[in-house]
């Protein structure tokens, strides 16, 4: 069975509606790993060389990753931004050979939740980018470290669902892993066979 990594950065998951419900029904789904990254990290503080070196293994152990989070006045909540600095620059710029070369190749998926309508995330709407322009630095990331992007996952309206359509995107979160366990999983066993 092949491993998938969700790495789940959210300020305050105990407030959560949404990426709460996603992470319980990650859990489902069979080989899915969920790691809330702000209960490993209170303070905010990642060391480079402490840390950062379980986190390295944890990513190089994993056959996918997603990155599950909510949108943040159009960025990634600051802690996803401190973990990047920490364990990718250890990675590939500190460690290149023996563990940023060795993630090579590793697909990624990104998971985001945004507290506005889709019709806001456009040219005409009241943030004016959609959410694929929102998330180009997390896409330049994965195509420095060589990380093959599949599409995201994305849930708006964040916050605000009723208890029938929040249940409805929790299955429907669970069903879009499964659907890119599927689409990666020949890679991930032919890059162990």
């Amino acid at each position: 069975m092949t491993k998938t990594l969700v790495l789940l950065f959210h300020p305050n998951l105990a407030a959560s509606t949404t990426n709460a419900a996603f992470a319980k029904s990650a859990i489902a789904v069979e080989g899915v790993s969920v790691v809330d990254m702000q209960a490993r990290y209170p303070d905010g503080v990642i060391d480079m060389f402490t840390d950062a070196e379980v986190d390295a293994q944890m990513l190089l152990d994993a056959d996918r990753i997603v990155l599950q989070f909510p949108l943040q006045w159009y960025a990634t909540p600051a802690l996803l931004k401190a973990w990047q600095d920490a364990v990718l620059t250890r990675m590939y710029y500190i460690n290149a050979a023996t563990e940023g070369d060795l993630l090579f190749g590793t697909p990624i998926m990104v998971a985001v939740t945004a507290g506005n309508i889709p019709n806001a995330y456009t040219p005409e709407g009241q943030n004016y980018y959609d959410i694929d322009a929102l998330l180009t630095p997390l896409k330049a990331t994965a195509y420095r470290c060589g990380l093959p992007w599949h599409a995201p996952h994305v849930v708006y309206n964040a916050g605000k669902l009723d208890p029938s359509s929040l249940s409805a995107a929790a299955d429907g979160y669970a069903d879009a892993l499964r659907a890119f366990i599927a689409a990666t999983e020949s890679s991930s066993t032919s890059e162990a066979a």
